[in-house]
């Protein structure tokens, strides 16, 4: 592997962090051109926007470092919580129920490897 990486961040993904890792551990250390082949027929929803921020990691290395696309493999998919909204749903009896709706941030680094 080489030292140069290219990065991309989406943050404030609005879906659980548990969630987003499935689909992040589906692809990392594995070739970026497989990846992007795998999440566009992966039947999760958030697989479209871990489509989106691998392509933009991929189109960093290629434009700012440089590196050959047909290389480049996903070093890390990193998946961190962010906040979380608090919503308030009406029960039985004059009682209340809070609802949370997480939100997540993804990192997608991505590196050249050198064909053996």
């Amino acid at each position: 592997m080489s030292d140069l990486l290219a990065k991309a961040s989406i943050r404030r993904l609005r879906t659980s962090p548990q969630k987003l890792n499935l689909v992040a551990a589906m692809i990392r250390n594995m070739k970026a051109s497989e990846a992007l082949a795998q999440l566009a027929f992966s039947p999760k929803r958030i697989a479209v926007d871990v489509r989106k921020c691998l392509q933009s990691a991929v189109a960093n290395a290629e434009n700012n470092i440089g590196l050959d696309i047909d290389n480049l493999v996903v070093t890390s998919a990193t998946v961190g919580r962010s906040l979380v909204m608090k919503r308030i749903r009406a029960r039985a009896r004059g009682r209340s129920a809070r609802i949370m709706k997480p939100f997540s941030n993804l990192y997608i680094t991505v590196s050249e490897r050198e064909e053996s």
